[in-house]
């Protein structure tokens, strides 16, 4: 019988679907329903540098008697302290709970800040710590490498003080991925998320206001984050990949773990289907792995990657020349 067994950023894990950070792990309560259908890990729901901020504005101007400065420093401080401290409670009770791992996920974009905070995470028992980083760069005047370097510099920043793990979750923009992966992992980071995904802006033509575009992935979209897996885990061997979007059943997730990926982050699907999707997922996988004569998840992770493959220029390719020439 198959054994689903593997590790991820040394942890061991029962096996390797992990649930992505999201609202589906902001309680004790919901990690233990992820856990009984079969989560090998959680990776809680981050808390935002933007979100605190946010609260301790909105704390400021709705205070009264804080027109003096020792007032709107207590509140400043008071604000954020609790927020802090009730994300920390959620790593100690998710940890006492459960018997999976348990990683925390900030998203940050100051790399001083955030040192403090992210030894408290690894006080209060998380077996690791994901940074949630994406910067938006609209200076035309700005140069690629300073961009890259906010990332880098946040990676080793806190890499430097933590003993637990630290992986960056990313995003897709960036004109030399493999580059930027290799640089993270001399920066520190023992591990990469491929990929985030972000809030996108639409437009309602009715209303001609701003809207949020869809949020869930579709099964589509793993076509996103296939390719990258395929190729950084080949280019880059001392870091590990996590795979993440479009991981909607059992084929996407053995998917990626054929293309190289450590581990599989599934979000959506959960969202939409209930944590009994993951149960599928599991069995989906023992059931190809025996069907396949695979005892171990690393006998065939990797099989389909980037250097494994014959032609790996079917990874390179972006053209659909093969697809649309007969309808010239």
């Amino acid at each position: 019988m198959a054994k689903l067994e593997t590790t991820y950023l040394g942890l061991k894990l029962k096996n390797p679907i992990v649930v992505g950070s999201s609202g589906l792990t902001n309680s004790v309560e919901k990690i233990k329903k992820l856990r009984d259908a079969g989560a090998g890990a959680v990776v809680l729901k981050s808390l935002f540098e933007e979100q605190i901020n946010h609260d301790v504005n909105r704390a400021i101007h709705s205070g009264q008697g804080l027109d003096y400065p020792e007032a709107l420093d207590y509140m400043k401080n008071y604000s954020r302290d609790n927020s802090v401290a009730e994300y920390l409670k959620l790593i100690s009770e998710a940890k006492s709970a459960v018997d999976i791992p348990v990683i925390a996920s900030i998203n940050c974009y100051s790399d001083t800040e955030w040192i403090d905070f992210a030894l408290q995470i690894e006080k209060a028992g998380a077996d690791a710590i994901e940074l949630n980083l994406f910067v938006l760069n609209t200076d035309k005047n700005s140069a690629a490498d300073s961009y890259e370097g906010l990332y880098y510099s946040i990676a080793k920043a806190v890499s430097e003080e933590l003993k637990i793990p630290v992986v960056m979750k990313l995003g897709l923009y960036f004109s030399n991925l493999v580059s930027v992966v290799n640089k993270l992992s001399v920066s520190g980071a023992k591990g990469v998320v491929l990929f985030n995904r972000f809030y996108e802006p639409d437009i309602d033509i009715n209303t001609l206001s701003i809207t949020a575009a869809e949020v869930f992935s579709s099964p589509a979209d793993i076509r996103r984050s296939l390719r990258w897996v395929a190729i950084v885990s080949d280019k880059v061997k001392n870091i590990e990949v996590a795979a993440s979007t479009g991981i909607h059943d059992g084929d996407a997730v053995i998917k990626q773990l054929l293309a190289g990926a450590r581990v599989t982050q599934v979000c959506s699907s959960v969202y939409k289907n209930g944590p009994e999707v993951i149960t599928r997922m599991v069995k989906k996988l023992e059931e190809w792995m025996d069907e396949k004569k695979f005892k171990t998840i690393d006998e065939f992770r990797g099989l389909m990657s980037y250097k494994k493959i014959q032609n790996p220029v079917l990874y390179e390719r972006a053209q659909f020349m093969r697809y649309f020439s007969k309808f010239e």
